[in-house]
């Protein structure tokens, strides 16, 4: 705990940056009060720094919040979210008022309970699952780096972040700081927030590694500091935007709820209102006497003009813009829009496939379409968690590999899924890239929680998802995902993809390229597949389900299915044919897309006759579409370590196996 004597010495290190600091520590009391709900303490503890980097560092212009080459802030501690809300609203960012702080965490502001991208402007990523603030931030400086490359003269700015023990705890926080420390990302700087206490109490109680060592032993530039000396942070600061090498860390001892007589360095100040009495505590040490949610007018100004001391640099760079010759690919670039030559791409592409059919795995015919799709789009990057050679994502026109001496199109991303996934993020918030990784869908569970990001943000990434089922065979049930369609499916705004064959494939590649509000992920075979597609000017598989085959008159039952099992489903169509059975067979690459779909379309292709589905994959989710899961011919529970054709015949999806269950649908 501080005692006033303590907070007057810190105070007059820089009494003008600790009145600064006081603004932000004020609002976060009285929103955090206001609210009933919320974290005070990080606020109150960072206000110091964040003061300094906003006033002495951060390339922003308020009046601009997009400006292509600003410096991004990203709070990797979003339960710290009072912080950047105060933050924004002192240096002017328009849509944050007065009235969005007053009504924190309330239905209808803007001010989330943790910061949320496209809310408000100036909240660079959505922060609140600890870490991944930080390895979201990695990709943004491999974006400006690899941008930078691209457009010289144009690029140049700077990635910090605001963290906690909490980020650097949660195992993402370490798969980041390893990458980033690897590829010498001199561009970001971190500040942690040294406090030693956590939600359950002093971080002893978990938690004991010298961190900063920990950063150094992965390449980071590594700097200590008194997080409440203005002086002693703008020194580090000023350090760490020297080491262009590798990446900083500013380590700041300081003490949450900075201020509170009685909660000030305790748990009791991480996640609860400090209440009116020890509020008023807290600003009587502050010497603050505002009254809520009032800013003292000279602070007020002092604050205004900090939120513009970039806009000379910023107007700087809009003539350097201008005058130069990329101009217009500049800023396509980073408006997302798609270079004029793509759709004659996708439709070349397509040509040669109806012109040489491939029968190949799927996460074959993703390569083949990458190859095409990669050239014509400047802006896709690529990688893989450390299975280039079986996701099949290296293809010519991303050859070149990114690297600690130059970036490149293709990220070596090591075995860390989960950091790979958060990073693509932050290369698509950043901007000028459509970012791509790949992975066994197996391990999709250790992404799952970036994935899900993806799709909160509406962020137009793409997964690819390799070794689809028991089909890969031999590696077994470890290997094998079973549960994993249906679990993915159940995230709102994710389009996952399982295309039948080479066709398919390159349209839900198209697809993915395409969206820029929804983020793609393709599930890919490694067992090869026929190539059931014929020659069509349509992209079916953005319709979600189709029609793609029927035999005979009118339809006696109809098989759905998706993936490697839509192949097994004609061949089992055929044979009901030849024994006077009216099929059809639906091919459901993407339910999202289908049940998008008008009314009357998904009635159209679903028919009202009996329906069965076939998928190597757990039957959850399927009575959607048939009327019981006893209709799913699927996986019932783990796989097993056998050659793919065995596994197929002992866990029952088999042609005589749909065959058998639609005749006795048929037969009632």
């Amino acid at each position: 705990m501080l005692d006033h004597a303590q907070v007057a010495a810190k105070a007059a290190i820089d009494p003008e940056n600790f009145a600064l600091a006081n603004c932000l520590r004020a609002l976060a009391i009285d929103a955090v009060n206001a609210a009933n709900s919320g974290h005070p303490g990080a606020p109150m503890g960072m206000a110091d720094a964040a003061t300094v980097l906003f006033r002495n560092h951060l390339k922003f212009d308020a009046s601009a919040p997009d400006w292509p080459d600003r410096d991004r802030f990203v709070l990797s501690n979003g339960h710290a979210s009072m912080l950047l809300y105060g933050l924004l609203h002192l240096t002017g960012y328009e849509d944050m008022t007065r009235d969005q702080i007053r009504n924190f965490r309330q239905w209808g502001s803007i001010t989330a309970g943790h910061p949320e991208w496209g809310h408000a402007k100036g909240v660079e990523t959505t922060t609140g699952p600890l870490g991944q603030g930080l390895a979201t931030a990695v990709g943004m400086a491999l974006a400006e780096r690899a941008l930078a490359a691209e457009f010289p003269g144009l690029v140049d700015h700077r990635t910090w972040v605001m963290l906690g023990d909490g980020c650097l705890q949660e195992g993402i926080g370490q798969e980041a700081i390893s990458l980033a420390g690897h590829l010498g990302l001199g561009k970001l700087n971190l500040l942690y927030d040294d406090n030693d206490i956590t939600i359950d109490g002093p971080t002893s109680v978990s938690f004991s590694e010298d961190v900063p060592a920990r950063l150094a032993a992965c390449g980071w530039h590594v700097i200590r500091c008194d997080g409440h000396d203005a002086k002693a942070l703008d020194e580090a600061m000023e350090a760490a935007k020297a080491e262009t090498a590798r990446p900083s860390l500013i380590a700041m001892k300081t003490v949450i709820g900075f201020g509170s007589p009685n909660r000030a360095g305790t748990a009791k100040a991480h996640g609860a209102p400090l209440g009116d009495e020890e509020g008023a505590l807290a600003k009587q040490a502050l010497g603050w006497d505002a009254a809520p949610f009032d800013i003292p007018e000279n602070l007020a100004a002092a604050w205004a003009a900090i939120g513009a001391r970039g806009t000379q640099a910023r107007a700087e760079w809009e003539d350097a813009l201008a005058a130069s010759s990329k101009a217009a690919e500049f800023t396509a670039r980073v408006a997302g829009k798609l270079p004029e030559g793509y759709a004659a791409a996708v439709e070349a592409a397509r040509a040669e496939l109806f012109e040489k059919p491939q029968s190949v795995a799927t996460r074959k015919a993703s390569q083949i379409a990458l190859e095409h799709l990669a050239k014509a789009v400047p802006a896709m990057i690529g990688g893989s968690a450390d299975l280039t050679g079986s996701n099949l994502t290296r293809v010519a026109a991303v050859d070149s590999s990114y690297t600690a001496a130059q970036p490149g199109r293709y990220i070596g991303y090591g075995v860390r899924e989960f950091g790979m996934a958060a990073a693509m993020n932050g290369l698509a918030l950043h901007g000028g890239f459509k970012p791509y990784g790949g992975t066994f869908l197996v391990f999709s569970d250790y992404a799952r929680n970036a994935i899900r990001l993806s799709a909160l943000m509406g962020l137009g990434v793409t997964y690819v998802m390799t070794h689809d089922s028991i089909g890969l065979g031999e590696d077994g049930p470890t290997h094998q995902p079973v549960e994993h369609l249906a679990s993915l499916r159940a995230i709102p705004n994710l389009n996952v993809f399982r295309p039948a064959d080479a066709v398919e494939t390159l349209e839900a590649w198209d697809i993915a390229i395409r969206s820029t509000g929804t983020p793609s992920l393709l599930a890919l075979s490694r067992q090869g597949v026929p190539q059931l597609r014929g020659a069509g000017d349509e992209n079916l598989t953005a319709r979600g389900a189709y029609v793609i085959r029927s035999f005979g008159e009118g339809r006696d039952v109809t098989l759905l299915a998706t993936g490697t099992e839509v192949a097994l489903a004609v061949e089992a169509a055929e044979a009901l044919h030849a024994d006077g059975v009216n099929v059809a067979v639906v091919s459901m690459p993407c339910w999202e897309l289908f049940d998008a779909q008008s009314e009357e379309y998904r009635a159209e292709v679903l028919g009202t006759v009996p329906r069965i589905a076939v998928e190597a994959a757990s039957a959850f989710g399927w009575t959607r579409y048939v009327a019981r899961e006893a209709d799913v011919i699927g996986m019932p529970g783990f796989g097993a370590s056998a050659p793919a054709e065995r596994l197929y015949a002992e866990f029952g999806i088999t042609k005589d196996a749909i065959v058998a269950r639609a005749k006795a649908l048929i037969a009632g």
